[in-house]
């Protein structure tokens, strides 16, 4: 049986977010600080969603899923611009957008379309592929990272980590969103980062194929 809700939602291209994980955000346009000031007023929870294309009157079609974040930390700045943290709670599928008052669009989700139940952990070889393909992919990018650190996270945090921040495109971060398993999305993720390590190195003309 499904439970829907019916939540604020921030169509914002590139952004995922993740069970279990945080996404830092600078709100700055009126009617997304609007949005803010009325989560923390009510439920404290925001929908992320990607929309298909950027639009600024608010008519994008978006994607069918997204992933609840609630409001665990607030800094409003003086001009009324907020720095808001997300956290993750459940990936939802979109019923249907509704009618308000409000600048900002609503709609009614369903957050019982997923298992978000804690994930079983990689195993050794799965994890190993894909440390091995993100250092690859950060040499070639030029990036400094702190790859101890990394080697600290958990499997779910270092796969979901990736794909936030990853240098794909929104149709592959919703592929990844999406992806039913853990080990299925970080299959998915060690291809994308494959495409863009050869991409980077002039090797490859073609985008890999998304299921």
């Amino acid at each position: 049986m499904s439970r829907a809700l019916v939540v604020p939602i921030f169509p914002l291209p590139g952004a995922i977010l993740f069970p279990r994980a945080q996404l830092p955000l600078h709100i700055f346009e009126p009617r997304y600080r609007d949005m803010v000031r009325d989560a923390l007023d009510g439920s404290g929870r925001i929908g992320m969603i990607q929309p298909h294309r950027l639009d600024d009157d608010n008519k994008a079609p978006l994607y069918a899923a997204g992933c609840i974040g609630d409001i665990v930390g607030v800094e409003e700045l003086d001009d009324g611009r907020y720095n808001i943290v997300l956290h993750g709670t459940n990936r939802f599928r979109v019923l249907g957008e509704r009618e308000t008052d409000a600048l900002y669009r609503c709609a009614e989700i369903d957050i019982t379309a997923y298992d978000d139940s804690e994930p079983e952990p990689l195993s050794l070889g799965e994890r190993a592929e894909v440390e091995r393909e993100a250092r690859r992919l950060g040499d070639a990018l030029g990036l400094a990272v702190d790859w101890e650190s990394v080697g600290r996270l958990d499997d779910e945090l270092l796969v979901n980590s990736i794909a936030q921040v990853g240098p794909f495109d929104v149709g592959a971060k919703q592929a990844l969103l999406e992806q039913a398993s853990l080990d299925g999305r970080a299959d998915l993720l060690v291809q994308l980062m494959q495409f863009h390590r050869a991409a980077v190195s002039g090797g490859v003309e073609a985008e890999p194929t998304i299921q």
